[in-house]
């Protein structure tokens, strides 16, 4: 028996990493020039096979962090991003983020964060 998947005949869980980083917060990728609100969190990989393989092999993440959904953009466009916790580092910059998407999930941004609407906590 695999220990990571058994105890005494019951499933236990794999270890899961803490999120660093919270809803609203403004971060940046390590690697890459963009930046995003952070409107999800996943405590471990949960995109396709497909997505991840796409990643060259030399910079993939591991799969047992945190995974990010952002309200992302760069110079050019603003998108959707999923991202590993270890590409990701806040950004200090103070500027708000101009995603389309924003005033949807949140409040005015605040010079830090960008609060969740009252309507979307549960």
């Amino acid at each position: 028996m695999n220990i990571a998947s058994q105890h005494s005949g019951k499933q236990i869980a794999p270890p899961v990493a803490k999120a660093r980083f919270g809803l609203g917060e403004v971060v940046k990728h390590r690697h890459f020039e963009f930046r995003g609100v952070i409107f999800d969190v996943d405590p471990v990989f949960a995109n396709s096979e497909e997505w991840y393989e796409s990643i060259p092999e030399a910079i993939r993440p591991r799969k047992d962090q945190p995974f990010y959904h952002l309200l992302a953009e760069n110079a050019e466009s603003s998108y959707v991003a999923y991202v590993s916790q270890q590409n990701l580092v806040p950004d200090d910059s103070e500027e708000p983020v101009e995603h389309p998407g924003i005033a949807g999930m949140f409040d005015a941004f605040d010079g830090v964060r960008y609060p969740v609407k009252a309507a979307r906590k549960h």
